[in-house]
């Protein structure tokens, strides 16, 4: 199984690219974020990979940090939801925006991505609110925003702080972040504008 390719950048088509490895040229489809964000033609690039092996072939999905490469792994595990519409729901949200979306149960956001509608939406906000911790790396040991005991002012930022908090993140990590977001952008905030930032915070 291959988990991560770096080389030189050969080629960068509508859905997929080339890189060279000492010589050996690996297709990896990505989406069009990730495209997007790639160094120039013949620069090295480094790539996470999920490697998908069938019977008839082996296809190699890229992404640019292995963060993005769990959110394309917990999508598939949602009913209905295959690699191509993962990809289509990266490729239309980056991670940070994605986790508000399903902190906020916000389906509209999601079905926003070529191919899934109303129905794949809302299950996937419902099925990966359960799972956002796992998704965040700054959860682990060593990472993420340093926990405090200080409660943010303000009926928005208490909400936010308990969005956080359902979604399975400790309460002084959760005010820790919103602390910051309130600093960002001001006590006037609306929740849903912290959730986000505060979700910015925790995936740093």
């Amino acid at each position: 199984m291959i988990g991560k390719l770096t080389g030189r950048l050969d080629e960068v088509g509508p859905s997929a690219l080339i890189v060279d490895v000492n010589g050996v040229g690996y297709e990896v489809t990505c989406a069009a974020r990730t495209l997007v964000g790639l160094p120039a033609v013949g620069e090295t690039v480094t790539l996470a990979i999920d490697t998908h092996m069938r019977d008839d072939s082996i296809r190699l999905y890229g992404f640019a940090t292995e963060h993005e490469r769990a959110w394309f792994r917990a999508l598939q595990t949602v009913q209905g939801v295959g690699a191509k519409v993962a990809l289509a729901v990266l490729g239309t949200l980056d991670a940070t925006d994605l986790a508000n979306a399903v902190a906020l149960q916000d389906k509209a956001q999601v079905s926003r991505a070529p191919g899934v509608g109303p129905k794949v939406a809302a299950r996937i906000v419902a099925e990966l609110k359960d799972k956002m911790p796992s998704l965040a790396p700054a959860i682990r040991p060593g990472g993420g925003v340093a926990p405090v005991s200080i409660l943010p002012e303000g009926a928005s930022a208490r909400d936010a702080v308990s969005a956080l908090t359902n979604l399975g993140y400790g309460h002084a990590q959760a005010a820790a972040a919103v602390s910051l977001a309130v600093g960002k952008a001001g006590r006037e905030a609306r929740t849903e504008e912290l959730i986000r930032l505060g979700l910015r915070e925790l995936a740093q």
